[in-house]
């Protein structure tokens, strides 16, 4: 059985960092496609990054060159480090596995609030 439990939310600062980590179980998370999404309320879920089987990686163009998503097979835990973080990514982050462009399992969720 395929479960996702995300952490590392919480409350940071603008331009702060953190560090999410979803851990995975039920599969290897090197064997699928994985990727975080994030919902703002009253707005649609929204993907945030992707790591393809493989390595590559795609990012909204909303986080590039401020987020990283990254795998650590050791763990079986996929990784989203966000940096210079701004108040519009305040949101519940999401961890995802992807199968052919489309999320299919997700975890419950870890909230981030970026405010001064």
């Amino acid at each position: 059985q395929v479960q996702l439990v995300e952490s590392g939310g919480g409350l940071v600062q603008p331009g702060g960092s953190l560090r999410l980590s979803c851990a995975a179980s039920g599969f290897s998370v090197d064997s699928s496609s994985m990727a975080w999404y994030r919902q703002i309320p009253e707005k649609q879920r929204e993907m945030v990054a992707l790591a393809v089987i493989g390595g590559a990686t795609r990012y909204a163009d909303f986080v590039k060159g401020r987020f990283t998503i990254s795998r650590d097979n050791s763990k079986n835990t996929v990784i989203l480090d966000m940096n210079r973080l701004k108040p519009e990514d305040t949101a519940v982050y999401y961890c995802a596995t992807v199968h052919a462009g489309e999320p299919v399992d997700w975890g419950q969720g870890t909230q981030v609030i970026v405010s001064s």
